[in-house]
């Protein structure tokens, strides 16, 4: 079964890739991802407010809106417990390149226009294939209005886009009005690919020590349902790559995420659970899926079910919460 795909310009043998996560944190964690197939690896997030004092003593001040990142093992942490810093993940990045033969896509999180475009050069330098933009902003400030948010968002990637020479993809949240208008200007602004999405940490309060608690549940597939919607949006109107993030557990999953229109599926919580041959379960459970339904490819079987090819385009609009509410018995 053919299961080739293309993902940010990198042309795979089949669309799993590594999400940003510890599970590149080391060499010999790298070489068993690629023992187990994958097709590309995404090294863990370097955060902004690493690449400047400034930022630091921000963040020390600030910890209050460090539930923001998925990808910290609690919440982001004290910036002495950083696993990497900026020029030891420089390092890092040009050890992996040297020691697996796939793609290696780096990754920044974060939500300041300043200072990313002379990392991302020396990224590029380091012998990145790609570049994740993970933009984990809560937006707290009531008078910063949506458009002001999103041309902040577009001002940073067409900052970094425009000056290296490798393919950026760009991490978003579900939370944009109008997110099919805001991938596409993603792209005019040189993304080649959006990931979706990020999922931010959710603070729950302690009622009785008066506390804001900062937790992050551990991924499922119940998460994929949103990521499916979005991606049968998106994919009949982006010409750039899609790539779902969070949610893929199962052979089920992959298919779901595929039909919808991603272009790769990122792995994170389910080989952190299971290790890395997890994967290649995963990956000859889907062909082993295509070719019993009689699909010649991974590629006829793409978007298949996205807003444009789907039987039922109503399911994926608001039409579906109505006929629920209007169909509701109460038991």
């Amino acid at each position: 079964m053919d299961l080739a795909t293309t993902y940010l310009d990198l042309r795979l043998p089949h669309p799993f890739i590594v999400g940003a996560s510890p599970l590149s944190d080391d060499l010999d964690s790298v070489r068993r991802l690629e023992d187990a197939g994958a097709a590309a690896i995404t090294l863990r997030s370097l955060f902004a407010e690493q690449l400047d004092a400034e930022g630091l003593a921000t963040h020390r001040a600030m910890d209050g809106v460090s539930h923001a990142s998925p990808e910290a093992a609690t919440y982001l942490p004290d910036p002495d417990d950083f696993v990497l810093g900026p020029d030891a993940y420089l390092d890092h990045l040009a050890q992996v390149k040297q020691a697996v033969a796939v793609p290696v896509v780096a990754s920044l999180n974060g939500a300041r226009a300043d200072g990313w475009l002379d990392y991302a050069r020396k990224i590029t330098a380091a012998g990145a294939d790609g570049l994740e933009l993970n933009l984990y902003d809560v937006v707290t400030d009531p008078e910063l209005a949506s458009e002001a948010v999103e041309r902040q968002r577009r001002e940073i990637v067409a900052s970094v886009t425009q000056g290296i020479d490798i393919p950026v993809a760009v991490k978003v949240s579900p939370f944009y009005t109008g997110l099919p208008a805001f991938a596409r200007r993603l792209q005019r602004a040189g993304a080649a690919g959006i990931v979706l999405f990020n999922r931010f940490f959710e603070p729950d309060l302690n009622i009785e020590e008066l506390e804001v608690i900062t937790g992050h549940g551990a991924s499922h597939s119940g998460l994929l349902l949103l990521r499916l919607r979005w991606l049968a949006i998106l994919r009949p109107g982006f010409t750039g790559s899609l790539a779902a993030s969070g949610g893929v557990h199962t052979v089920d999953d992959a298919v779901k995420a595929i039909m919808a229109g991603a272009d790769a599926v990122q792995l994170v919580t389910c080989l952190l659970r299971r290790g890395p041959a997890y994967l290649t379960e995963l990956k000859d459970g889907v062909a082993q899926w295509l070719e019993e339904h009689e699909y010649e490819s991974l590629a006829q079987a793409r978007g298949s079910m996205d807003l444009a090819h789907c039987p039922n385009p109503a399911a994926y609009r608001r039409a579906q919460y109505m006929r629920l509410l209007q169909t509701w018995s109460g038991v």
